[in-house]
Formats: structure tokens, C-alpha cells, sequence
């Protein structure tokens, strides 16, 4: 796919939203209205539907019924005849215009054959609940975040640290360093997930473990005690309750510990019921084990009592622990692109649509609806067809593609997190051109549902920190020189695209006081709460900003996407929604000025919403060409007032 090029909003357009689907989750069977937006600048005489019914693809013509000053839109039924449906359009011009044939699928508009893998996709399963479009989730990895003040016996295999100690980016203590936070801790500080904007907690593992990050999980049947137990998730997840935030946990389904009960028994004695749930080549000492390391033996999902036990049904460990008292809102699968596979194995889906499943089943018994998300950390398109994880952590069509764009330059963190012959691969440095260009095509090749149900992290526990991606230091912790420390701007540009593209904002623990980090057990670093002179106050006074707009505009959550302009140091979007739309623009640095023309975008009138002027020449917007920066304004919808969601106007 080529990239993106300026004079986007004079392109047919079509996403998946509700203002170009009528129904974007229909029931099987069920006639749906799709339109499209075609600007007279392209000339299009015929817009037609492909669609594929059973493998077979076949045509239907779609009707003008509306006609602006400056665009047609377009309007033709399909029925949602499998689970998921596959569709393009067609867009067919006549004698003397530029353009007589071409596709516009999710990728684009193309004037050559593509491949299906961009089409669009209406998808018939049961989607997320309706609560994830509006969140905004705050993750925490538990050691680090916060200490109740309860004294707790250090884990057998801890090496204790003081809370100001710094954290090892590599090495063997890595994993043993233990700094003493807890739940209870986290419960004391709920508040600033509120005042920040969060609606949802994200906690890495809480059951016990023989590590810090408890991804070796010893037994899922309890929480690990040096956290509080119990009974402290169970304070946590009441507290969070009352002030309105849920509560997503994380379990690993594709491993557990060597010391994992399960193990143990499947060690002791072969024909233990759980020696079914790993593969051993000699027993007891030599087994199958995440990616060769032994203390992470491998589940094996063909097992019928490994599902009964882990996730299959309300008795399982995901029921019990969805059920009162602890009533979690979802969880996030650790490994969820190695789940269930393994060699000629490959029960993936299978994993996923039992979990979705039993979530739906302790759903209907509670009226908690529960968010399934998937870790993958490159293309997941190939798991998120509809019927199993609701998304994924959005790393190669969010992460990789700002950080590529807003990297300083060559030579910066390790650009994967993963282990190479010889050294790193550093970070490289991309244009605007080539970071939408990724973006475009990762996420054309997903329904659109399962894009707005993925998580944009700027850092995670696996990641460095966005603040030295972004060239804001490296020792770790707050970045030195305090709160005036560099890099600021070019975070803030980072954070608005977080809160502006499509997808969940997840803010890792400490992302918004400027915490630095260059590995992912380098960014675990302990918040400190104690020392809040040495916060960067105005990057924590720009995420309250950005995620009370994304809070105050429903386009924003809810609406749909159409690039405007894209170069080298900028990118400029607009998300649609029948309520209103915002108009973004995130440069990087100072830049040619960019003229969007007004038409398109509903003719105004235009309010800003951030600081900055715009000039208004000639029916175009000007927008402010400094940076790095980020802005965004506030206009009416551009499409018809019968497009709201839902509504089928007849043909004219």
C-alpha cells in the first residue's frame, strides 16, 4: 500500500463505524446498510458492493441518496449471511474522468487488484461490551505502584529493595527484586486514577508466584499473600467498584510456574490427572517449556480437564474469580499468540471462544460485562476474527508506528523487545508518510470493532517508556533535570494521538509524571508517590487535558476515522461521529503549513479545543505549523442529518 498523500479528504470514504454501518454488530442473517462518502473531486458515476457470501464473491449496485455541495453518499444493503462477511466497494468512473475503476477497501482507495486481506468486515458475533468504547484504562504493575504501609514478609525468593532504589534494566535479580507495593496499596490511591480520567484498572498478575512479575504463576486459587491475599483484591476490586473504575486481571494460559501445583503433581506421579495438562519427552526432568525456559512449563490445551480447570465454565479459575466477591470486569491473556499452540497444534480459537464463553455465561448470572484482551505483540489480525479475544494490545498498529514517528532519531531503545543475534536492533526513525502507512494496513486487516476494542499503550511493563522513546533520558525513573527535563513535547504529541486514534488509551503506572525506562524491567519503576515536587506537573496537567476531551466528545470514542493530511512532520485526522467531530493535528516539529479544506468537514463553525490559532483562507483551514505540538478542534458533523446510527433513509 502506498502512503498516505495530501488531498486525503477529496477520497471515497467508508469505515466501520456507525455513521457508515447501520448496525456494525447485526444478528446473522440481518440486512445492514452500508454508505459511502464519495467527494465530487473524484468523479465516481458507479458505486458498487462486493460482497462474499459462502467464498463466492458477488456485486450489488448502491444508490446516491445524497448529494452535498462537495460529495455524494452513497447507500447499498448487505445481509451479515456468515459470521463475518467480507465486503469492498467498487467505484467506477466514466468516459474522460481520471479514475474509471477502483477499489476502496480498509487499506485505501486502489487503482490496481488487491488482496481481500484489506477488505472491510462485518462481523456477527457478540461484540465487546459496551462499556470498553469509552474507556480509558490505568495500568499497575502491583510491586512497584504503591505500599499500604501493612508490613509483609518478603517471598522466599526476593531480594529486597528500597522503594527509591533504582530498578535493573537487565540481569539476573531482574525478576527477584522486590520493593514491597501492594493491593491495599493500590486501593489508597484510587483517587488519582479518577482525577487522571481512568475507568479501568489494569493489574498484571496478583496470584502467586515465584517472581516479581508472577507470570510463574504456583497456583491460581489464590492471591499471592506478600499483595495481601484474598482478601485484598477483594477490598481492591469493592473500592474500585464504588468510585466507577473496573477491574481487569491478568492470567497466563499459555504457561504456568515449574512450581505450579499442577506441575508438581504431573511431576510426582505420570499418570496424575494434571500430567495431561503439559507434554513431557523424558519424566519428569525434560518437558515442553515457553520458548525453552524451564521454569515456564507449556500448557497444552487438548487437554479436556485443563480447560474444565483454568477457563471452561463458571467452576473454572476465570469463573470463580469473575463471580462475587471479586467480580472482575475482564481479563488480559499473557501469551495469547502462543495459546493453545504448538507445532502441528493449533487450538488458539478454540481458547478463546471457551473463555468468551464462560465470560458470557457468568455475565448473564451477574450482569458484569466482561473485556477478553489478548497480548500479541505483532500482527493479530489472524486471532481477531470476532468470536474470541475482543482485541488486542495494540503494539504494531499503535505502538511501534508512534514511536518510529516521534523517535528522535537512530539509535534509541531496542525496537522490538526481543532477543537478536549480536545487538540490539535500535529504534528506527520513520516519517509521517510511513508510520500512517503502517497503521493503515495493520489495522485493515481487522474488523473494525476489534481495533476499537485494542488497547494504544505508549509503554508497558514489556516496553521502555514512551518518555525516553521520545528522547527524554535514560537512568530510569523521572528524567533528570526534574520536570523541565526533554522530550515533554514530543510526549504530549504521543499522548494525543493515545487519546484521539481509535482504540483504548492505556496509560501505564507512572507514564503520566514522566518515568523514564529502556526495557521493560528497566520502565517497572516504583511510583514515587513521596517525592511529587520532581513530577513533570505540566505533562500531568496535559493527560488530565487530553483524556477529558476524549471524556467530553463522543468522536472520540465512538466515532469514525478519516485522515486529512499526512507528510514527514505531520499528521492531521478527523473522527466523525453524527453528534460532532474532531479535527487533530499532531506534528513533531515545525513543518510546511497544512491547508485542509473546510467543505468536507461540514463547513463549520470550528472551536478549539487546545491552544493555537487557525486561519481560515479561502474555504481551507490553516492549521499552525510549530512543533512538536498537538491540537485539536471541535466542528460539525459533515455528514447528513440522516446518517446518524441506525437510520435507513430511503433512496432518492
Amino acid at each position: 500500500m502506498s502512503a498516505p498523500a495530501p488531498g486525503l479528504l477529496a477520497l471515497p470514504h467508508h469505515d466501520g463505524s456507525g455513521l457508515y454501518v447501520s448496525d456494525p454488530a447485526p444478528r446473522p442473517g440481518e440486512e445492514v446498510q452500508l454508505r459511502v462518502v464519495v467527494p465530487h473531486a473524484h468523479r465516481v458515476q458507479r458505486v458498487l458492493l462486493r460482497s462474499v457470501h459462502d467464498g463466492e464473491p458477488g456485486f450489488t449496485a448502491a444508490t446516491a441518496v445524497h448529494r452535498s455541495a462537495g460529495a455524494t453518499w452513497w447507500q447499498v444493503p448487505v445481509t451479515a449471511h456468515n459470521p463475518v462477511t467480507r465486503y469492498r466497494f467498487l467505484l467506477v468512473g466514466g468516459p474522460g474522468d481520471p479514475v474509471r475503476h477502483a477499489w476502496l477497501t480498509a487499506s485505501g482507495v486502489h487503482e490496481r487488484e488487491v488482496t481481500d486481506a484489506g477488505d472491510f468486515q462485518l462481523v456477527t458475533h457478540e461484540p465487546a461490551p459496551d462499556w470498553v468504547a469509552d474507556a480509558v484504562v490505568y495500568q499497575v504493575f502491583p510491586d512497584r505502584f504503591a505500599r499500604s504501609g501493612t508490613e509483609r514478609a518478603a517471598p522466599p525468593w526476593a531480594v529486597r529493595r528500597a522503594w527509591d532504589d533504582p530498578v535493573s534494566a537487565h540481569g539476573p535479580d531482574t525478576a527477584r527484586e522486590w520493593f514491597g507495593g501492594d493491593l491495599d496499596g493500590v486501593t489508597g490511591h484510587l483517587a488519582h486514577l479518577t482525577e487522571l480520567g481512568a475507568t479501568c484498572l489494569y493489574l498484571t498478575p496478583v496470584f502467586e508466584g515465584r517472581s516479581v512479575h508472577r507470570y510463574d504463576a504456583v497456583s491460581f486459587e489464590r492471591v499471592d499473600a506478600s499483595l495481601g491475599g484474598d482478601e485484598a483484591l477483594q477490598r481492591l476490586t469493592t473500592a474500585a467498584h464504588r468510585r466507577g473504575l473496573r477491574v481487569v486481571c491478568d492470567l497466563t494460559t499459555n504457561h504456568t510456574g515449574d512450581g505450579h501445583e499442577w506441575f508438581r503433581r504431573a511431576q510426582a506421579d505420570p499418570g496424575a490427572p494434571s500430567a495431561a495438562f503439559y507434554r513431557f519427552t523424558e519424566h519428569p526432568g525434560s518437558y515442553v517449556s515457553w520458548l525453552g525456559v524451564p521454569s515456564l512449563p507449556k500448557l497444552f490445551h487438548d487437554s479436556p480437564a485443563l480447560r474444565e480447570a483454568l477457563y471452561a465454565g463458571p467452576g473454572s479459575v476465570v469463573g470463580r474469580w469473575s463471580r462475587p466477591p471479586f467480580s472482575l470486569d475482564g481479563w488480559r491473556i499473557d501469551v495469547a499468540n502462543m495459546t493453545g499452540r504448538h507445532r502441528e497444534q493449533d487450538l488458539a480459537g478454540d481458547v478463546a471462544r471457551e473463555l468468551r464463553r464462560t465470560l458470557a455465561a457468568v455475565g448473564a448470572q451477574t450482569g458484569r460485562e466482561q473485556w477478553l484482551l489478548a497480548e500479541h505483540g505483532h500482527d493479530a489480525s489472524g486471532d481477531l476474527t470476532g468470536d474470541g479475544w475482543h482485541g488486542t494490545m495494540n503494539y504494531t498498529g499503535f505502538t511501534r508506528p508512534v514511536w518510529t514517528w516521534l523517535t528522535p532519531g537512530e539509535g534509541g531503545p531496542d525496537a522490538h523487545g526481543l532477543p537478536y543475534p549480536g545487538a540490539p536492533v535500535p529504534l528506527p526513525s520513520m516519517d509521517g508518510g510511513q508510520a500512517v502507512g503502517t497503521l493503515r494496513e495493520v489495522l485493515a486487516s481487522m474488523p473494525w470493532r476489534s481495533w476499537c476494542a485494542s488497547t494504544n499503550s505508549l509503554s508497558s511493563h514489556d516496553t521502555p517508556r514512551v518518555r525516553t522513546v521520545v528522547g527524554g533520558g535514560t537512568r530510569g525513573g523521572l528524567p533528570p533535570g526534574g520536570p523541565g527535563a526533554a522530550g515533554r513535547d514530543r510526549h504530549v504529541v504521543a499522548l494525543a494521538l493515545q487519546a484521539t486514534l481509535p482504540g483504548v488509551p492505556a496509560v501505564f503506572a507512572g507514564d503520566e509524571i514522566g518515568l523514564t525506562g529502556t526495557t521493560g524491567e528497566h520502565s517497572r519503576t516504583p511510583f514515587p508517590w513521596h517525592r511529587r515536587g520532581e513530577w513533570d506537573g505540566e505533562l500531568l496537567a496535559q493527560y488530565h487535558h487530553w483524556l477529558r476531551l476524549r471524556r467530553e466528545h463522543v468522536a472520540l470514542r465512538r466515532g469514525g476515522l478519516r485522515w486529512a493530511h499526512v507528510q514527514a512532520d505531520s499528521v492531521t485526522f478527523v473522527r466523525e461521529h453524527p453528534a460532532g467531530s474532531v479535527l487533530v493535528h499532531a506534528a513533531r516539529a515545525a513543518h510546511p503549513r497544512v491547508r485542509v479544506p473546510l467543505a468536507p468537514l461540514g463547513g463549520g463553525p470550528v472551536r478549539a479545543l487546545t491552544g493555537g490559532t487557525l486561519e481560515v483562507d479561502g474555504g481551507d483551514l490553516v492549521l499552525p505549523a510549530d512543533g512538536p505540538a498537538a491540537r485539536a478542534w471541535s466542528l460539525p458533523c459533515a455528514a447528513p442529518a440522516w446518517a446518524a446510527p441506525g437510520a435507513v433513509p430511503a433512496p432518492r
